[in-house]
């Protein structure tokens, strides 16, 4: 037997445009329609024509270019129980394949009373003329009873069945303050399934907000008393709290499809895509615990579960990453990280390690960690890259310390081992940074001339490593030295001993490769 198909209905462009501070232009809402479009959404509500006049614009444009597409989806507007409300929905969806006009009025007596200030019969016959208006301009008409869930069930029942009646084939029962309580909800829409006699001929949808946290909660409960339609937004954007989450409901149905038994149209590995545009348009960073789409959604810092994860991925993953668009989990690298954890992150990077060689970097990369957070792939990258060169180095940086500030003649004093022992020397610059160069030269003998200096962030956060790249130039050889740590005076030391490391070994071979004289 086929399960049924839940239509995914998006208001990203509508009610999640509502946010405080998430107003898109029009060219925005176009490119988040686009990816709606990749993303497989089966409904998208592209705004509310009627609000302004930029807004009728979006929804005209959102009509004539993705409502126009192969397989587009329904193209919907938002409309009050007023005919200029649905006479601007007709006008801005006439170029949509499948236009769809969505009416509402509230339901709850404290709406009635406090708000529209109208009688509960006067409220169910507005809805019934402005269905049947809607009707006269599209197939599809979508009525949803505002504040469902605090509206008197035998009421909602009765408006349910009357604005089927009048036309409309999708029925919406909002939990707009996100009142309800998942059993409470699925409990309202079996009652209603059960209640309304023509109830078959119409979808029945959920749209729920996340005051208490619960709107994914209640849109399942929702599907599992019956709806077949789910109202949501991508990264659960909204007014106040936001509103049921796209990318958290669609992979529950998918992953617990033994509980739910339906279908969902949607291409899950452009919803990573989705998310990051959504992000980027209107400047709401995606919280890196958010499930499905934040940071750390797939990532691993225990050691235990990392060791897991890499013997089998389902010890701690319900899901593929890949499946929603993420390339892999990501085992992020902590001070709590193993020997397996790294040595399968750097061969990831293309680093070949020998055990010798991977017990030599466990240690500096232990060192790392315990300065900083997590260690990303490019501070491996970087430690690698500035690690020991091997018993050919001259000089070690064992002891560095740098003073400055206004008014204070910067000062440095390092200590360098060699394989004699340790020198050490001070000496003062214009900046920590060229004091701490100057005692390197004093403690090493060397004299190279500094050409180029170059710092950039490696890493994310305030706790980023600093990269630091020198060129030197001494007895005609040009060498360049890499450096990095969290602090950028000792990344600037480091780069400068690797520099003169590899001056000495290329002096040496020079010295070693001048031809004789004949006697």
């Amino acid at each position: 037997m086929k399960a049924d198909k839940v239509v995914i209905f998006d208001t990203t462009l509508r009610d999640g445009e509502q946010a405080p501070g998430c107003g898109l232009g029009t060219e925005q809402k176009l490119q988040v329609a686009d990816r709606l479009y990749r993303l497989g959404v089966d409904v998208i509500e592209a705004g509310f024509p009627v609000s302004s006049k930029g807004d009728l614009e979006a929804v005209r444009s959102i009509a004539a270019s993705v409502g126009r597409r192969p397989g587009a989806p329904e193209i919907c507007g938002l409309a009050r129980c007023v005919k200029g409300d649905i006479d601007a929905c007709a006008q801005a969806l006439k170029p949509a394949k499948r236009p769809r006009i969505h009416v509402f009025i509230a339901t709850s007596d404290i709406h009635l009373k406090h708000k529209l200030k109208m009688t509960r019969e006067q409220a169910l016959k507005r809805a019934v003329e402005h269905v049947q208006y809607a009707k006269k301009f599209v197939d599809s008409v979508e009525f949803s009873a505002e504040d469902a869930t605090r509206t008197d069930p035998r009421y909602l029942a009765d408006i349910v069945e009357a604005a089927i009646a009048a036309g409309a084939t999708t029925v919406n029962i909002p939990d707009t303050t996100g009142f309800a309580i998942p059993w409470e909800y699925g409990e309202l829409i079996a009652g209603l399934i059960r209640a309304v006699p023509n109830i078959a001929r119409a979808v029945v949808s959920a749209h729920c907000h996340d005051d208490l946290g619960l709107s994914v909660a209640n849109a399942l409960a929702a599907v599992r008393a019956g709806a077949r339609q789910i109202e949501c937004t991508v990264n659960g954007l909204g007014e106040r709290a936001g509103n049921t989450t796209l990318e958290e409901t669609v992979m529950a149905l998918k992953t617990r499809r033994d509980l739910f038994g339906v279908e969902v149209g949607i291409r899950t590995k452009e919803i990573a895509k989705a998310s990051r545009l959504v992000s980027a348009l209107t400047g709401v960073a995606v919280p890196p615990n958010k499930a499905i789409v934040g940071a750390n959604a797939f990532a691993h810092s225990s050691g235990i579960h990392q060791d897991g994860i890499l013997k089998f991925r389902r010890t701690y993953e319900i899901m593929n990453p890949a499946d929603v668009g993420i390339e892999e989990s990501a085992l992020l690298l902590t001070s709590r990280s193993g020997r397996h954890a790294l040595e399968s992150r750097l061969k990831h990077l293309g680093f070949a390690v020998s055990k010798a060689g991977l017990d030599e970097i466990f240690v500096r990369f232990k060192e790392l960690a315990d300065k900083k957070r997590y260690v990303f792939d490019d501070d491996l990258a970087a430690l690698m890259d500035t690690g020991s060169s091997g018993a050919e180095d001259e000089y070690r940086l064992e002891y560095l310390h740098a003073s400055s500030g206004f008014g204070v003649v910067p000062t440095a004093t390092v200590r360098l081992g060699t394989a004699g022992g340790v020198v050490q020397a001070a000496a003062c610059g214009d900046g920590p940074v060229d004091a701490a160069t100057r005692a390197i030269d004093k403690a090493s003998g060397m004299r190279p001339r500094l050409l180029d200096y170059n710092l950039r962030s490696v890493t994310s956060g305030k706790d980023a490593q600093g990269e630091v790249t020198v060129r030197v130039e001494q007895n005609g050889l040009n060498i360049l030295g890499r450096g990095a740590s969290t602090d950028i005076v000792e990344a600037s030391a480091k780069a400068y001993v690797n520099a003169i490391n590899k001056l000495a070994a290329a002096l040496r071979q020079k010295r070693r490769m001048k031809p004789r004289r004949k006697a």
